[in-house]
């Protein structure tokens, strides 16, 4: 509602800015249809091929030995008061150690961050999260639970419920989205910032629009859209696609990078192959059209971006467009070798590179 007093919109402008949501939402809307057409397509050649083995589906009941490693940490809890959700979480680290908070991206849950509870439980509590609708962590059933303010209140309510106000935010993917948002947003709450393939938000948005060849990567943004039927393709071929992600050469982890075991993969099977456990996850990019751009941009503390170089997903040159929006002390590192899964794929370059940092900023500080 405008103030009062405040003079309206010029017709002219009015027109505009509705021809402009017109085409945004007709491009949403028809590349959603397009998506859809090449998945239809794809499930046809599938049913042609291998009728028996498409439709297959297995659902793990045992969750293998890694996910109960006591080197990872211990398996908790929290309930949420404002939200009423109950969230999961592994922790590892003394408590009253300075908090690091670990948010992980699509399709993954708690155990991408394996490498780094290991290594960063000697100074920090570090605590690695479901997200919402992931894992063990509660799934609301409507898609409007899965707005960016819902997801941002999480870690705010999060964070106060484990007894601090403060923390170093670490993120990945989707879970360097919401990093970024909640540093926009509570950047009391953030000492420390790392990011890790995503870039920020409003990069993201303004490129996506004037790159195709992003907008074809980011093709399962639109595809998401959809009710049920990115779901089911997920499940096809007990979860093919799943699997690909992780392991082929276009998007799975790199050449020289650290090779997902056979028992990280069932990991990863066991948590998604559970009824109804992707529709909490793809509700996520259900409603990212309604809530983007933003309209506060810049981040106040100082922030590390880590890259690798073959993200199929994400085009390198927005790491260094972000830069802009930073206004501290950034740090952007390209791991040429590397693919988008960059915590899991160079886990020992990332946690050395992340050090560095912290403890860069600590002297920094001090100086």
């Amino acid at each position: 509602m405008a103030r009062p007093g405040a003079a309206c919109p010029p017709p002219a402008r009015r027109v505009m800015v509705a021809a402009r949501a017109l085409l945004f939402w007709a491009l949403v809307y028809s590349y959603c249809g397009v998506c859809a057409c090449i998945a239809g397509l794809r499930l046809l050649w599938s049913i042609g091929r291998r009728p028996g083995e498409t439709f297959r589906w297995v659902v793990r009941e045992n969750p293998p030995a890694c996910l109960n490693d006591p080197s990872l940490g211990t398996h908790c809890y929290v309930r949420i008061k404002d939200s009423g959700l109950r969230f999961h979480y592994v922790a590892a680290g003394e408590r009253g150690k300075p908090l690091m908070l670990l948010l992980h991206g699509f399709p993954e849950f708690w155990y991408s961050w394996r490498h780094q509870l290991r290594e960063f439980k000697s100074e920090y509590r570090v605590v690695a999260l479901d997200l919402r609708g992931y894992g063990e962590t509660d799934a609301p059933s409507h898609k409007e639970s899965y707005k960016l303010d819902c997801l941002i209140a999480d870690i705010k309510d999060i964070l106060e419920s484990l007894g601090y106000n403060k923390c170093v935010l670490i993120g990945h993917d989707w879970g360097g989205m919401i990093a970024w948002l909640v540093a926009i947003c509570y950047p009391e709450m953030v000492t420390k910032l790392i990011v890790v393939n995503f870039p920020h938000p409003s990069v993201f948005t303004e490129y996506i629009l004037r790159h195709p060849s992003q907008l074809i990567k980011s093709g399962y943004y639109f595809f998401f859209q959809m009710p049920w039927f990115p779901e089911f393709m997920f499940t096809l071929n007990d979860f093919k696609v799943l699997k690909s992600l992780f392991t082929s050469q276009a998007t799975g982890i790199g050449r020289k990078g650290c090779r997902l075991t056979a028992e990280d993969i069932e990991a990863y099977l066991y948590v998604f192959s559970q009824p109804g456990a992707l529709t909490g996850p793809i509700n996520h990019y259900r409603t990212i059209f309604s809530c983007l751009p933003l309209q506060h941009h810049e981040v106040i503390m100082p922030t590390l971006l880590l890259w690798g170089e073959r993200d199929a997903f994400m085009e390198v040159e927005m790491a260094e467009i972000t830069r802009i929006y930073v206004k501290n002390h950034f740090r952007l590192t390209i791991l040429s070798e590397a693919s988008h899964w960059l915590q899991q794929d160079q886990p020992d370059i990332v946690n050395k590179l992340i050090w560095t940092f912290l403890k860069e900023e600590t002297k920094r500080k001090r100086e």
